[in-house]
């Protein structure tokens, strides 16, 4: 990890009955991020120190929470459903904490049913948020100031996230880790833990580096991660051929039935985005260009010509 890279702190809510994939999932993602070296600290959280898991399974907890900041996160997994309980199960002193985290430039998530312990802090209160498909009507009904979100695996509003459920914890903590850490930091994540890397939530970004990674073939992917890191460099086919221990013809035949792509053209992907970020934000085509390590404009306003040009 550089040593430019602050720590984020994950602060993980957990109350009775959790599901364990709603823990499971983004916890692994986030535990994962940080053994690649792009920092996260994990605390786990309870207003009692054991907490017994739908599943059976009994974890213990912390009842002290760390000291956070604006760049940290508090994730509240879901509990037993299908319905909720009458009364959220965390006390008025934690639904404070949540508000106040959120207050001071803090982000807060839910998993599932994780979405009415925010409801009941007031966080979804003007809002858009979502939540597990079998809770939508009730939690709509018991929030009508939110305004829900149906059949979407993540929503985004003003710092506070919020998942469908169960496996949709996973795509939410990637979308966290990559938009603190960057795309590559997601792709890696997902990787290493063999799922998809969507990003397929409320919010319609998507990026090439992870619409491209939702495959198994381990050489493709070691060859991503080189045009990742140096899509502005000229990459010829035959060095990556050699670093990938295989010959051109056999890199171009693994790499395009996995990504759909040949090399070539998921660099081209890449600079284009990178080109289209910096034209966004005032640079001129030309600059742009030069940037992301076109010799001149021309390449780049063909690629941008193309109807499909970020497909």
């Amino acid at each position: 990890m550089s040593d430019r890279i602050m720590p984020t702190k994950v602060v993980f809510l957990l109350v009775p009955k959790l599901h364990l994939l709603d823990l499971a999932g983004p916890a692994q993602a986030f535990s994962t991020a940080n053994d690649l070296g792009y920092g996260y600290d994990l605390y786990y959280v309870a207003e009692a120190d054991e907490i017994t898991t739908a599943q059976g399974v009994p974890i213990r907890a912390s009842l002290e929470w760390p000291a956070l900041g604006p760049a940290d996160l508090i994730v509240v997994p879901g509990w037993r459903s299908p319905r909720l309980s009458p009364n959220t199960p965390i006390a008025a002193m934690t639904r404070q904490r949540l508000r106040a985290h959120h207050a001071a430039g803090g982000s807060v998530a839910s998993v599932c049913s994780g979405a009415d312990a925010l409801g009941a802090s007031g966080l979804l209160d003007g809002r858009k948020y979502t939540t597990h498909h079998d809770l939508t009507d009730e939690l709509a009904a018991r929030y009508p100031k939110g305004n829900i979100v149906r059949d979407v695996l993540y929503v985004v509003d003003d710092r506070v996230i919020t998942s469908a459920g169960i496996a949709s914890g996973i795509d939410l903590a990637l979308h966290l880790i990559a938009v603190a850490r960057g795309a590559e930091a997601a792709a890696r994540v997902a990787r290493e833990m063999v799922v998809y890397a969507r990003r397929n939530g409320d919010e319609l970004q998507d990026s090439a580096m992870l619409r491209h990674r939702g495959h198994l073939s381990d050489l493709a992917h070691r060859v991503q991660d080189v045009i990742d890191s140096r899509y502005a460099e000229q990459l010829r086919l035959s060095d990556l051929a050699r670093g990938a221990g295989v010959s051109e013809r056999t890199l171009t035949r693994i790499f395009t039935t996995a990504t759909g792509l040949t090399p070539l053209r998921y660099q081209q992907l890449l600079r284009l985005e990178r080109a289209e970020h910096l034209i966004g934000h005032g640079a001129t085509v030309e600059a742009a260009a030069r940037a992301v390590g076109f010799e001149d404009a021309r390449m780049l306003r063909r690629l941008r010509s193309r109807p499909a040009a970020a497909s």
